[in-house]
């Protein structure tokens, strides 16, 4: 059957709008088809190669729609069923795993080197990052989905599969920010307008969003922001100021820039905690000395998928949101088409918006 979808034809190459044919589920997969789909920065870094896949693909990693086929040996999902795409299964069995560390998993992208379909000339195709959202229609392996949790909008849910996974873990799984603490969150966009809204949740005494842009202030005042920077030169002297000359406990960098990684750890007072969400070239070189390091006494970490189990995330947001305390509607600055898509990617690559979600 053949649905439409945004094909990736080699890296640095414009994405394409094209008709792509989708088999059966085979054993162990499900067919979705797309309620919503988010664009992320990280598609970005998948379609210029800051992240290597196998090409030609369909991008989109962010996603929620209904279950329409299940393959042999399928149980926990049926035809009819809302779910959200989970772009990093974990398989269970690897070292990390092993440890519980899930997001660490040895072979949670060994599905993205598969051919799931082909184009309507017989081209195969890969799944960008296992689940291939930028279509109508997807088939998936079976541990890529979740139930949708009860009381959230399958639009809405999309978002989850990403974005706020990140940004919340970020705050509450690697940083694990503290009530009364001060955060700085840099990078408006998706990730970092859930991170400034977890930060809330935590009990922040004071968040701080840097972003380069100083049209995104609403949006992160509206996700929890009590200060705005427009990110410069001196970012992290403007912080310290606003934190009685201290700096803040807390720094989540969520663009994946050498100049922010090092502003964010320059941000953080004497002890305090640094977590690069961000995901950078290897061009992006950050340098210290060793005597900053000692004196400091800072702590420096990654965050791969905000430290994140969606198995055991996504029903702790789905509360949040039930409560009001989390709105998914606000990282969203438009609503477009599948065509809307590269028009979207340029808006990223100029530092505009939060997150375009597209509805099906």
């Amino acid at each position: 059957m053949a649905v439409r979808a945004a094909v990736l034809p080699a890296i640095g190459s414009p994405l394409e709008i094209t008709g792509i044919d989708l088999p059966d589920p085979g054993p162990g997969q499900v067919r979705v088809r797309l309620a919503a789909a988010g664009v992320c920065h990280s598609d970005l870094s998948l379609s210029d190669g800051t992240m290597r896949v196998p090409v030609p693909a369909v991008l989109g990693h962010e996603g929620a729609g209904t279950v329409v086929a299940v393959g042999e040996g399928v149980g926990h999902v049926s035809p009819g069923d809302g779910v959200v795409l989970n772009w990093a299964p974990s398989c269970g069995a690897c070292h990390a795993c092993s440890l519980g560390e899930v997001w660490l998993c040895a072979n949670a992208l060994g599905g993205a080197a598969d051919v799931y379909a082909r184009t309507t000339e017989g081209t195969d195709l890969h799944p960008g990052l296992n689940v291939a959202a930028f279509a109508e229609e997807t088939v998936v392996s079976a541990s890529c989905v979740l139930p949708v949790p009860d009381g959230v909008p399958l639009t809405d849910a999309a978002l989850l599969g990403c974005a706020v996974l990140t940004g919340y873990g970020a705050v509450h799984h690697s940083a694990r920010v503290r009530a009364g603490e001060t955060v700085a969150v840099f990078g408006v966009g998706g990730v970092g307008l859930s991170a400034l809204q977890a930060a809330r949740i935590a009990g922040a005494s004071k968040i701080v969003a840097v972003d380069v842009s100083a049209e995104k202030e609403e949006l992160a005042t509206a996700a929890g922001a009590t200060d705005y920077v427009v990110a410069s030169d001196t970012t992290a002297r403007e912080i310290r100021g606003l934190t009685g000359r201290q700096g803040v406990d807390v720094a989540v960098e969520c663009a994946g820039r050498a100049v922010s990684i090092r502003a964010a750890w320059d941000s953080t007072r004497r002890g305090g905690r640094t977590t690069v969400v961000g995901i950078g070239g290897k061009d992006q070189q950050v340098t210290f000395n060793a005597l900053e390091i000692f004196h400091w006494g800072r702590t420096l970490s990654g965050c791969v998928y905000g430290n994140s189990d969606p198995a055991r995330d996504l029903p702790v947001l789905a509360e949040h949101i039930r409560a009001g305390r989390l709105d998914l509607s606000a990282l969203v600055t438009e609503r477009i088409s599948l065509d809307g898509i590269p028009a979207a990617f340029e808006n990223m690559l100029a530092g505009k918006g939060g997150r375009a979600l597209i509805v099906f």
